[in-house]
C-alpha cells in the first residue's frame, strides 16, 4: 500500500473528509487530494499534521512500521468496537512501545 492510501485510510477510520482534515491541518483540501491519488508526494510536515488529527503514526502512515507484521491478535469486539478499530489501537500502543525501547527508555 502506498503513503497516499494510507492517508486515505486513515482519514477514513479518523471519520474524517478531506474537507475536514484540510481544515484542521493547514494542507489544502485540493492538495490532500493529490497526495491521496499519488500525485504529489507528502511532504514531512504534512504527514505529521495528518497522524496528529488522525490519531495514526508517522510509521503507519508512511509505511515504516514492522509492528503489525509481527503482532497476532486474538480478540473479540464489544460494545460497538469493529475488529479494524481494536487491531489499530492495540497497534498504536505496540508501536509506542517499540519506540520507548528504541529510545532506551523503560517501564517502571
Amino acid at each position: 500500500m502506498l503513503t497516499g492510501e494510507r492517508i486515505g485510510h486513515a482519514l477514513k477510520a479518523a471519520q474524517l473528509s478531506q474537507r475536514a482534515a484540510a481544515d484542521t491541518t493547514g494542507i489544502s483540501q485540493p492538495t490532500l487530494s493529490r497526495i491521496i491519488n499519488g500525485e504529489r508526494a507528502a511532504k514531512v510536515p504534512e504527514l505529521l499534521a495528518i497522524a496528529a488529527v488522525t490519531g495514526y503514526t508517522f510509521a503507519e502512515l508512511t509505511g515504516q512500521s514492522r509492528i503489525a507484521e509481527r503482532a497476532q491478535v486474538a480478540a473479540r469486539a464489544t460494545a460497538g468496537v469493529t475488529m479494524e478499530q481494536m487491531r489499530s489501537a492495540l497497534l498504536r500502543y505496540l508501536e509506542l512501545d517499540a519506540y520507548l525501547d528504541d529510545q532506551g527508555i523503560t517501564a517502571s
